[in-house]
């Protein structure tokens, strides 16, 4: 009975803990999505003043730190919901407004009007991209093989697409792209359709978090010289990853399409 009356005695405004605490594990995640967030938020400022060259490597950096944060919320068993709205909300901050105005600024400005509205279109397709995406990850009737594709180019892969004109420009191939914006225009608003369209792609999510021992070699190697290459010679690089990715997608859909028969097949025995 004391212990009732010693429960029903309202506590002092200043006794007990208010709040309580979170753990480090929830923090880092955050970070990074933070750090990714002012890169890009770099990358406008640098591409106003005409550093365009800095300001995609801003936007580089963007995405590596996209690929970082959820990994590590993940492999620290950190993430949470406020994570999860935190880095959409950065994703179309770096992948959806930040590419949009460096293309702008650098080609698509001489068209006027009609090169705003491509840009307009590249923004709101990545922010649909990313809308459907976080609809996608309540859907618990998915197979489990389709978590290892995406649907449509996913944000980060259609930044990095959307600035190739700008890679082949820092080559010296393309001098100046105000010349070739009625070539550069089609190709981002095709890029900004890939984003919200079902092709399927492939995703890196779902890779295996142990490889075969002689293995280890090899990709240790492979990493290393992918990112010397990608130091020494970065638009080289970032042109042969654009590349490659467009000439991925055939193959994904493929290896969809043969996932999805299998799955039906095994439905109606």
């Amino acid at each position: 009975m004391a212990a009732d009356l010693e429960l029903d005695v309202p506590k002092k405004p200043g006794s007990g803990r208010r709040f309580k605490q979170v753990p480090v594990r929830f923090l880092l995640p955050n970070l990074i999505t933070l750090l990714a967030l002012c890169s890009g938020i770099t990358a406008i400022r640098l591409g106003i003043e005409g550093r365009y060259e800095l300001a995609v490597g801003a936007v580089i950096i963007s995405i590596v730190l996209d690929a970082v944060d959820g990994r590590l919320a993940r492999f620290l068993k950190g993430t949470s919901r406020f994570g999860a709205e935190l880095d959409s909300l950065a994703d179309f901050v770096n992948f959806g407004v930040a590419p949009a105005i460096l293309i702008y600024l650098w080609s698509l400005n001489d068209m006027r009007t009609m090169g705003w509205v491509v840009v307009l279109i590249l923004a709101v397709c990545c922010a649909l991209r990313l809308a459907r995406f976080n609809v996608a990850l309540d859907d618990a009737d998915k197979p489990e093989w389709s978590t290892s594709f995406f649907s449509g180019a996913p944000a980060p892969a259609g930044a990095g697409l959307a600035m190739l004109p700008m890679y082949i420009g820092f080559l010296g191939i393309v001098n100046d792209g105000h010349i070739y914006s009625e070539f550069i225009a089609p190709y981002v608003v095709a890029v900004a359709l890939l984003m919200v369209s079902r092709v399927p792609t492939y995703s890196g999510k779902t890779l295996r978090p142990r490889v075969p021992r002689d293995l280890v070699l090899p990709i240790l190697g492979g990493g290393a010289l992918a990112i010397v290459c990608l130091i020494a010679f970065p638009w080289h690089s970032l042109t042969f990853m654009a590349l490659a990715y467009l000439a991925l997608i055939p193959f994904s859909i493929r290896s969809y399409r043969r996932f999805k028969a299998k799955d039906l097949q095994a439905k109606d025995t």
